[in-house]
């Protein structure tokens, strides 16, 4: 697995939405679940999968219409990484933190 050499926002909420997920999601149902644009989530998520953070696999399901679904989810290391990198995006900064007014 590569490490990922720059990490925003957006990275931080696509691991979010995977970490969160019991099963595979596919790209439309994670730009929902951001609010991100398709833009920024389908060259994230083929990086995530380049750098081994990420396996993909086209939907099998025949009784579903309309075009098949690339389906993503967390590889372990992924997995172990993701919950890494939300922890450290979610703890706030000095320079981020509130004020206590006195």
């Amino acid at each position: 697995m590569e490490p990922l050499g720059r990490i925003g926002r957006t990275t931080v909420d696509v691991l979010a939405v995977l970490l969160d997920s019991d099963r595979p999601r596919w790209g439309l149902e994670i730009i929902k679940l951001t609010g991100r644009p398709s833009g920024s989530v389908y060259p994230l998520l083929d990086r995530l999968e380049r750098a081994g953070w990420v396996t993909s696999d086209w939907d099998d399901d025949s009784d579903r219409r309309g075009p098949r679904r690339r389906l993503y989810v967390l590889t372990p290391d992924g997995a172990r990484e993701a919950v890494r990198v939300c922890a450290r995006k979610a703890r706030p900064t000095t320079a981020t933190r509130p004020e206590v007014a006195r």
